[in-house]
């Protein structure tokens, strides 16, 4: 599935000084991004719903109900490993945490009870808040990333988020998104697939597209 060109164009431009080039060998010579898709990545975990917070099992779920019932949907880039992206990719806490916001618990539901509560929202929904973390036509490093303070990323949803590069000794990365009545995501791991590509970055929360109460 290809992006709206404009969209693309439009997210190059944006963070042209934040692109990464292919690596160099130690004799200089440049070596090309491999083709390893994300979606690969993502569904190597064959363990299912589980207690371990800092994988991607409700992600996945949701990118396999989104393409289950919407073959042609846009998130089937993620498994185009020739398409060069950047994802940010929410963690299962992350997933959790956006459903005890929705239901006003400060419980955190299972993994299994996030998921029904996600898929709850609609196809649609999913889709479209899963185009959100995903920004077409660049491979944005961490290394690029922390050098992007301030840069406006253009996502697939035709939306976009900002980048906030803070801290003095350790410098670390926030997501500004729609939603201005939560706290925003933060980077907590860089660099999955790396050397691909399509790489992403792990988010402690999920990106709101619009501001929820």
């Amino acid at each position: 599935m290809k992006f709206n060109r404009a969209t693309a164009i439009a997210a190059i431009a944006i963070v042209a000084s934040a692109l990464v080039a292919a690596p160099a060998d130690a004799h200089g010579k440049t070596k090309p991004l491999g083709t390893r898709s994300l979606a690969a990545v993502l569904t190597a975990d064959k363990g299912g719903f589980d207690r371990n917070g800092s994988d991607y099992d409700i992600l996945t779920a949701a990118v396999l109900a989104v393409l289950e019932a919407k073959p042609s949907s846009a998130v089937g880039v993620l498994a185009d490993g020739k398409t060069a992206l950047t994802a940010f990719i929410p963690n299962d806490r992350a997933f959790q945490t956006l459903v005890a916001d929705l239901q006003h618990t400060r419980r955190l539901p299972s993994e299994k009870a996030s998921f029904t509560a996600v898929a709850g929202l609609g196809i649609d929904t999913v889709e479209s808040v899963l185009l959100y973390h995903v920004v077409p036509g660049v491979t944005i490093n961490r290394a690029a990333a922390l050098k992007a303070d301030g840069a406006t990323l253009t996502t697939a949803a035709e939306s976009s988020i900002k980048v906030d590069v803070y801290g003095y000794y350790w410098r670390r990365i926030r997501l500004v998104d729609a939603d201005r009545s939560d706290r925003d995501p933060r980077v907590v791991a860089f660099d999955i697939n790396k050397g691909n590509r399509q790489i992403a970055h792990s988010i402690d929360r999920v990106l709101r597209p619009i501001d929820l109460p």
